[in-house]
């Protein structure tokens, strides 16, 4: 090689950076950082960007880089013009590789793969440096390691991805053009702390610029910002220099912008006391400016007044205890890859405050520095994660016996590399007030080592938590020290172990640092453990897992549907499919259901509806704000779907304190007959940041429904003419046809369900009708899809036996013993059948099954029927507008609904079962078959069979078909969030073993 190996060397991680220091962006002038704003950099003259176009050449091996390309006589053959910050993947080289906890490469720290692709990157930029000043550049990410040169010398070295490398250029700059050479290889020892749930991307992939700063002056500073006891507030500002002190100047701004104060270092400190301070925290994010002014230059610093403690086992901020309704994020972009762009983390931070979340765990690395400006900004919660994953461990089998999660966090090989990655964290992101935890990482198992950065931790910051969910895994025939770590935390911990940690008497907060796994459709356990979490004070909250669908945008298909790849899909060895799929937004950002879900059960104002007092009481879940800040309440009584009344609650009769209740009379005057329903809406009642005027906050609904009254709609389609005369049959071995006025249905007494159906001249099914109970798997089916799949639940026929036809009165009723079973399997259900045919055509199926209970819990049983494509014209009364399931209904309300069944599809990047629709009371299908039953049913109304969206990999691959689907089912298992959290709970399961069903099924003359 015609370089270092420092990329396999431990003892160098960085060679000529700067040490470790706070981020900030000087200004040339007082006035100029008075008007700055902070996420926009290019506002200083003394910030020069080295982004846009590069030139670019990859190599498959870096031993194959046999020229010095940055020489200045280097001739630049083979390279081509790029942008940066982007991924070398993205540039047409390489492929992208998604893998979750397998290590792309043979276990063997610290060595890499010998075949080390790596990428030579050029710049050439003209620059006239000022005398007397120190120039320092930044690279604020850089995926894997890479080796610097400036005007053809050798500048230094630096790993760590996800944070800044800075190297002070002063004496290589010259005047005139300028050329700067990276070479960036895609592996180094550090890689193996980067094995992040995360495609594999590699490059330049954040920004590149240099700063201006004078030759003597502040090198880094830590601001503090505490609450005192009595109320009042603190600025506290320690100052260091590069060489020796300087005269530094501080002006306070209040958070109107308006100066309240001006002070003169002393001794590198400065201290600024309120006495009435405006407090930060994440729903009224006050942030004063603070600016430290040189005779040079003035660095502007947004500085948020707040206290993070641990009271009695309970996360308070400013002395409240706090929740977190979190997320976790992951920088990733389904066109830029890791290079997200300032827009694209304002959309992501702006659909999360729309969506009423407060809180983000930056999985698992520091993200972009302009990331946590707009988080103090915007008011959210961080938990800070260092740049450290060492998953892949887990995997290991050689030369250790047990669990080797602690392989690398026990080595003290490793101790100056986790060391170190923690420190990068901590020292750039130590001002900023939406950091309220700062974590050493993400699953690399617990030793030693974590414990040093732990205690270093402590000791450099003592305002902030401590937080590691690997400490759950401490290595072998060691005894752990959890001392330095403030929380207890777990990801996916079931709800009842929740309950169980916090009754028995804990000393430390609970934090689900990730739970409610995210993937397709799910979740559907959140209002679960919501109700726990509120319950508990010791509970403080959670983090989704996790924000956004990873994938790789390819375009569209011949059907005009977005293409995104995932795991397996570049050919890549190993990976993990579309585990990567598992957020609450598609990669466009557009909003699953699951966000939806989780919206709507953090909703700001929660209601309960006492119905003989006709009391409604609301509850503020707010820390913070009284509700009357936000909230105006919107309430409107339907009948069977139709409004009779509306009220509204204004912002100045809501008294609500924080945590607080209070109770209304609401005016009703529901009637005997019809379904009556109450739906209460929370709308922000002006603009705030994010959140417009009018936003829906939040919706409840309370079913008032009293016993024995009738959906009036429903009886409105079910009255048709009477007909006197009773409907005839002709049966024998292979067909039973039952024909009446102005309708015939053929009945299959081999498989016991109708084979055609006819009515007012027109086809109601154009296929045999099938008993169901099979769903396309759901990526929460994963693992409980092995069971149902073995038993053949994917593939069951049924067959009748001994059926008998007679007339009743005016009906004909057919009846038959039902069994439904797989190829090479015995019965999983059995039914005892009768099907009435009325004069009308009505259909009434009775339905008594038993189930097979040593077999797994059901995905749903009820009848599948295909309708004309033409006839896709949907009407409901259930719970909608969009999917909704007995665990997944929160964000929906009970309701008339009337869509298409084109436009009823969730269409979820790996197909799916989706959009079943919950608690209902009737559906009109194509206008043509109302359905209702005995007790509230859901149904599927589809443009996909459940064949078709199991057998296909990808949304776009999905062929419509030939007819749309109806499912009536009278019960569909729940959703949960088994992908990677606990088994669907016991009370969302279909594991009856006796159930009876009776079912109505009438044409409707269109």
């Amino acid at each position: 090689m015609i370089i270092e190996n420092y990329f396999e060397n431990l003892d160098v991680l960085h060679l000529g950076t700067t040490p470790p220091h706070a981020y900030f962006i000087p200004f040339s002038s007082e006035s100029a950082a008075k008007a700055a704003n902070p996420e926009d950099r290019g506002q200083s003259e003394r910030f020069f960007d080295l982004c846009g176009a590069w030139q670019f050449r990859w190599y498959e091996n870096v031993r194959l880089l046999k020229d010095a390309f940055w020489t200045p006589d280097f001739l630049r053959s083979g390279f081509t013009s790029v942008q940066v910050p982007a991924v070398w993947q993205n540039y047409g080289v390489d492929q992208h590789q998604y893998t979750n906890i397998n290590y792309p490469f043979p276990y063997d720290p610290p060595y890499v793969p010998a075949q080390n692709p790596c990428g030579a990157y050029l710049r050439d930029f003209t620059f006239s440096p000022e005398p007397n000043r120190r120039y320092l550049l930044n690279f604020e990410g850089v995926d894997s390691a890479f080796y610097l040169w400036l005007n053809g010398k050798f500048v230094g070295y630096s790993q760590v991805s996800h944070s800044t490398s800075e190297f002070d250029v002063t004496k290589l700059l010259q005047a005139g053009q300028n050329t700067l050479a990276v070479l960036v290889l895609k592996w180094c020892d550090g890689s193996y702390f980067e094995d992040q749930d995360k495609f594999r991307m590699s490059g330049i992939f954040r920004e590149v610029y240099l700063l201006e700063r004078p030759y003597e002056g502040i090198s880094d500073f830590t601001v503090t910002a505490p609450v005192l006891a009595d109320g009042s507030g603190e600025i506290n500002i320690e100052i260091a220099f590069f060489h020796q002190e300087v005269p530094v100047e501080g002006v306070l701004l209040s958070p109107e912008g308006t100066e309240i104060a001006r002070q003169n270092i002393s001794k590198g400190k400065l201290c600024f006391s309120l006495e009435q301070p405006a407090l930060w925290n994440a729903e009224q994010p006050a942030l004063y400016k603070l600016l430290l002014v040189c005779a040079e230059e003035t660095i502007p610093v947004r500085v948020g007044i707040r206290n993070i403690e641990i009271k009695d086992t309970v996360v308070c901020l400013n002395g409240k205890a706090i929740k977190f309704r979190g997320v976790n994020r992951h920088e990733s972009s389904a066109v830029n890859g890791s290079a997200v762009t300032l827009d694209e983390m304002k959309q992501d931070l702006t659909l999360m405050k729309l969506h009423n979340i407060n809180a983000i765990r930056t999985s698992h690395y520091p993200n972009a520095p302009v990331f946590y400006e707009l988080c103090d900004e915007m008011g959210f919660y961080v938990i800070d994660e260092a740049d450290q994953e060492c998953h892949g461990v887990c995997t290991q089998s050689c030369d250790y016996a047990g669990d080797t999660s602690a392989l690398l966090a026990h080595d003290p090989r490793f101790e100056t590399t986790i060391l170190d990655r923690v420190q990068l964290l901590v020292e750039r992101d130590k001002n900023h007030a939406c950091v309220v935890i700062w974590s050493m990482g993400n699953e690399s198992g617990y030793g030693v080592n974590f414990e040093k950065a732990l205690y270093w931790t402590k000791q450099k910051d003592s305002t902030r938590l401590t937080h590691y969910e690997g400490a759950s895994y401490p290595a072998k025939d060691y005894q752990p020290d959890f001392a330095p770590l403030d929380l207890y935390s777990k990801m996916y911990a079931p709800v009842q172990d929740m309950i169980t940690y916090c009754e028995n008497k804990p000393d430390k907060p609970f934090i689900q640092c990730e739970y409610v796994h995210a993937m397709g459709n799910s979740p559907g356990d959140i209002e679960d453990y919501y109700q726990v979490i509120e319950k508990y004070d010791t509970a403080c909250g959670g983090f989704v897992w996790e924000w956004c669908d990873h994938a790789v945008y390819k375009g569209t298909a011949m059907n005009n549907q977005p293409i995104y790849c995932y795991g397996g899909d570049f050919g890549e060895f190993p990976h993990d499919g579309n585990f990567c799929m598992d957020g609450l937004v598609f990669p466009d950002r557009t909003p699953h259901t699951g966000l939806r879900e989780f919206k709507n059960v953090q909703r700001p104002l929660r209601a309960s509806f006492d119905k003989s007092g006709c009391t409604l009481t609301l509850h503020n879940i707010r820390d913070f704000t009284n509700a009357s800040e936000f909230a105006e309440v919107h309430w409107v009584l339907e009948r069977d779907g139709e409004p009779v009344q509306r009220g509204t609650i204004a912002p100045q009769e809501l008294h609500i304190e924080p945590h607080g209740y209070q109770s209304f009379n609401l005016p009703l005057q529901a009637e005997e007959e019809g379904h009556f329903v109450l739906r209460v809406e929370t709308i922000q009642h002006s603009a705030n940041g994010a959140l417009p005027a009018g936003h829906l906050l939040g919706v409840e609904c309370f079913d008032l429904a009293k016993d024995g009254t009738k959906n009036l709609r429903l009886q409105q389609l079910q009255n048709t003419p009477k007909v006197a005369a009773p409907p005839v049959f002709e049966a024998d071995d292979t067909s039973i046809i039952v024909c009446g006025n102005d309708f015939r249905y053929e009945f299959d007494p081999l498989t016991g369900v109708f084979r055609s159906m006819t009515a007012h001249n027109q086809q109601l099914i154009t296929k045999p009708m099938e008993y169901n109970i099979w769903r396309a798997p759901t990526d929460n089916d994963r693992y409980i899809r092995e069971k149902w799949e073995e038993i053949g639940y994917q593939r069951m026929v049924s067959r009748a036996y001994a059926p008998t036809c007679a007339v009743e009165g005016n009906d004909v009723v057919i009846r038959s013993r039902v069994s439904l079973a797989s190829v090479a399997r015995c019965h999983s259900l059995s039914l005892e059948t009768e099907w009435r045919i009325a004069p009308d055509g009505t259909l009434t199926a009775k339905l008594d099954g038993a189930r097979n209970g040593i077999l797994p819990f059901l995905p749903r049983f009820g009848l599948r029927l295909f309708l004309p494509k033409e006839d896709s014209a949907c009407e409901y009364f259930g719970f909608g507008p969009w999917e909704s399931y007995c665990d997944k209904h929160q964000s929906t309300f009970l309701g008339k609904f009337i869509a298409d069944c084109a436009d009823m599809h969730e269409n979820y990047l790996r197909p799916q079962e989706n959009s079943s629709h919950f608690g209902c009371d009737y559906v009109l299908a194509g206008n043509k078959l109302l359905c209702w039953a005995d007790r509230p049913f859901s149904f599927n109304f589809s443009r996909y069979t459940q064949e078709e969206l199991t057998a296909k990999a990808h949304s776009y691959e999905l062929v419509p078909n030939d007819s749309n689907v109806l499912c009536l089912d009278y019960k569909m298992s729940g959703i949960g969030s088994n992908s990677c959290g606990p088994e669907l709970l016991p009370q969302y399961r279909f594991d009856d073993t006796q159930f009876s069903y009776t079912l109505h099924i009438k044409p409707i003359n269109k």
